[in-house]
């Protein structure tokens, strides 16, 4: 096995990018949702509410940050290190700082709403939930659950299978399940779902829990269009406690770097569902 893709998404909800090489830290890769947008009362917004979200795409640049939208300038923004304090309304952060005047209207317009841009700047004060299968010391950034997402190409081709036999169109991308590490070789579809620690370059990882997927991943990536798949042929195939799923969710134990080509080895101990 071997990474074969690697993602850092620095805005929550907006578009990714790819990376060759990553520094995991213990709240996930270096940069990974640092950022969030929220609306006037500080609520988060979320691609599966606001589908546009995921056609502004968002790249790391030194200390700061490019943001990029179809028909419109680029905006650059720097990390707000002395930017004031905004009240936001997602467990364990209670505030985040503005990225001020300018980067709130670039995406006001952008996204066809009064919003605001805010920055974590100290990720490690964010303790991820128990719930989750945190414990304590863990910690994370902007992300709703764990540091990382971690999905297989196996699955994804097992999945574009089944939906091919249900009448289905193209394959899916896997930008849409927003993962942070792929693994592809040869391992059986969805072998993920025993694995209880992962070797990835120099960082291992613990499991934390199965990946519940949400309306995000029937968003089209390039245009924000949303369809029935994959949410209708994970119902059929991959639906348990009331939820589907794909991926898992897990918690890097050190710090280190992976490089896309670095090698895999996983422990696989739990059974799967």
């Amino acid at each position: 096995m071997i990474v074969s893709d690697l993602w850092r998404y620095p805005v929550k909800s907006l578009r990714g990018e790819p990376l060759r090489e990553a520094e995991v830290r213990p709240w996930g890769i270096s940069g990974d949702r640092r950022w969030m947008v929220v609306d006037p009362s500080g609520e988060k917004l979320w691609a599966g509410e606001h589908h546009d979200m995921v056609t502004v795409s968002a790249a790391r640049t030194g200390q700061g940050l490019r943001l990029r939208a179809g028909g419109r300038p680029d905006l650059h923004v720097d990390e707000p290190v002395d930017g004031p304090p905004v009240e936001v309304r997602l467990r364990g952060v209670g505030h985040a700082v503005s990225a001020g005047d300018p980067a709130d209207a670039w995406l006001s317009e952008a996204l066809g709403r009064r919003v605001r841009l805010v920055w974590l700047a100290d990720p490690a004060r964010r303790p991820m939930s128990e719930a989750h299968g945190g414990r304590p010391g863990d910690v994370l950034s902007f992300a709703d659950a764990a540091p990382l997402l971690l999905a297989t190409l196996p699955s994804l081709r097992q999945l574009d299978d089944w939906i091919a036999q249900n009448g289905g169109g193209a394959p899916l991308e896997m930008s849409r399940f927003r993962p942070n590490l792929v693994i592809d070789g040869d391992l059986p579809p969805f072998a993920e779902d025993t694995w209880n620690e992962v070797q990835a370059g120099e960082v291992r990882f613990r499991f934390a829990e199965h990946c519940d997927r949400c309306a995000v991943t029937t968003l089209d990536p390039a245009t924000g269009r949303s369809g029935k798949e994959p949410i209708r042929t994970l119902a059929r195939h991959r639906r348990w406690d009331g939820q589907v799923w794909f991926g898992i969710r897990v918690v890097p134990l050190n710090e280190g770097t992976i490089t896309v080509g670095d090698p895999v080895r996983a422990e696989g101990t739990r059974s799967s569902r």
